[in-house]
């Protein structure tokens, strides 16, 4: 393989590279515009089964992803001043997060979102992990139909800036909220928080589950997740730097109002 030393570069490779793994995709053409080849790149990525990747191919992608991440930049929890002892508040994209954990609101499949440069967060963290991301879940869910609501999984990160990715199902909502959908929204807190001191971890970034895609009103899940997260913190004093991380200015303003 000649060596790749720029972004176009590796686009091209590897859009090329996932073209030829499906014959229907034969009769596309490789756009022009840096920014077409990146959107296409991310939606063969999207779609992509959990499939084995060549060693090659891995080599080119994790390249173009570590110099995509110092394109975006990465902030560090030590970048970061707390809102309380232990709780941090801050807004922006997750990829870019330092922390020994993120936290990913998963679907009960567990493999990520399939559908082309969507913007959910469960894209979003597969995309700029890499393929491994969902051959790894693939792998854990291996004679497992769905992952239950409020229960967590923990993955490799990959090319991620954090160590491990947690990944949980929050509870989706049709109509009013039951009291068994707070309580399942909690379980998501509080089970990626035990998973994480399982794992010796000291710093967690959690999203907010269940807002987007999944409908639970935003106002009512920010005062679970500092609720559940508070408590869990008293019971296990000094153990885990929790960030709470907003997208979107409602959630900001939410989040700066209950803190």
């Amino acid at each position: 393989m000649e060596k790749l030393v720029t972004q176009e570069q590796r686009a091209d490779f590897l859009i090329r590279w996932l073209l030829n793994e499906r014959e229907e995709y034969e009769n596309l053409e490789i756009p022009v515009s840096s920014a077409e080849k990146r959107r296409l790149l991310r939606s063969l990525i999207n779609v992509r089964p959990p499939i084995p990747a060549s060693s090659e191919f891995l080599t080119v992608q994790d390249a173009y992803l570590q110099e995509r991440l110092a394109e975006r930049g990465v902030t560090r929890i030590e970048d970061l001043s707390p809102v309380r002892p232990g709780i941090y508040l801050w807004q922006g994209d997750i990829t870019t997060l330092a922390a020994d954990a993120i936290v990913n609101a998963a679907n009960s499949q567990m493999l990520g979102c399939f559908v082309p440069c969507h913007g959910c967060i469960d894209n979003a963290i597969h995309t700029y992990a890499g393929v491994q991301l969902r051959t790894e879940c693939a792998s854990i869910m291996a004679g497992q139909e769905a992952e239950p609501t409020g229960s967590a999984k923990i993955t490799k990160a990959y090319n991620l800036p954090c160590r491990y990715v947690l990944h949980t199902v929050g509870p989706i909502i049709y109509g009013s909220v039951t009291e068994t959908d707070r309580k399942l929204l909690a379980d998501c807190y509080r089970s990626c928080l035990e998973l994480a001191s399982a794992y010796g971890l000291r710093s967690v970034a959690f999203c907010c589950i269940s807002t987007g895609e999944f409908h639970f009103p935003n106002r009512l899940a920010a005062e679970i997740a500092i609720k559940t997260v508070g408590e869990w913190q008293k019971e296990n004093p000094g153990q885990m730097e929790v960030i709470f991380n907003v997208f979107k200015d409602n959630d900001y303003k939410i989040y700066q109002q209950l803190l």
